[in-house]
């Protein structure tokens, strides 16, 4: 089974939904998709209703996620690691203990913007219109990723 982890800042905005897109595109038998914050913020904590609610708007059900933070564990316990933005990237990777951990992080927007190194946008502090966004941005990401994964097996 490959397993994949999606990081943002604090587990409850852009990596639940990313989780939740991502494990939709994939067999539950073949795929594991799991989702982490950098920060200590919101440990135990549902991800933020405006995640929920653009998700169900979309058929996903992300209600049974709670938040965790990423370990040094984890990589081990994943075979690719998606940050959400550099600043994300850079939290993760001064973790990494050696260059096979470092080569398992990878920006989730060089999925489908190849080489831009862009940001998901944090959309906590915006509207609802940015948890939109962030859904489009991660959609598109997440079907090319869903691709390549699938046309391995």
């Amino acid at each position: 089974m490959t397993k994949i982890l999606m990081v943002c800042l604090g587990n409850i905005c852009r990596s639940p939904l990313a989780e939740g897109i991502l494990q939709s595109k994939l067999d539950h038998k073949l795929f594991s998709v799991d989702s982490a914050g950098t920060s200590s913020y919101h440990i135990g904590n549902k991800p933020d209703p405006r995640s929920i609610a653009v998700a169900k708007q979309h058929g996903i059900d992300i209600t049974k996620q709670q938040a965790r933070q990423f370990i040094k564990q984890d990589f081990i316990d994943f075979d690719i690691i998606y940050a959400m933005d550099n600043s994300n990237y850079d939290n993760i990777i001064a973790l990494a203990e050696n260059d096979a951990q470092k080569s398992k992080v990878k920006l989730i927007l060089n999925e489908s913007v190849p080489e831009q190194n862009l940001d998901v946008p944090d959309p906590y502090f915006g509207g609802d219109n940015g948890f939109e966004k962030v859904y489009k941005l991660l959609e598109e990401a997440s079907e090319k990723i869903s691709q390549q994964l699938n046309s391995l097996t």
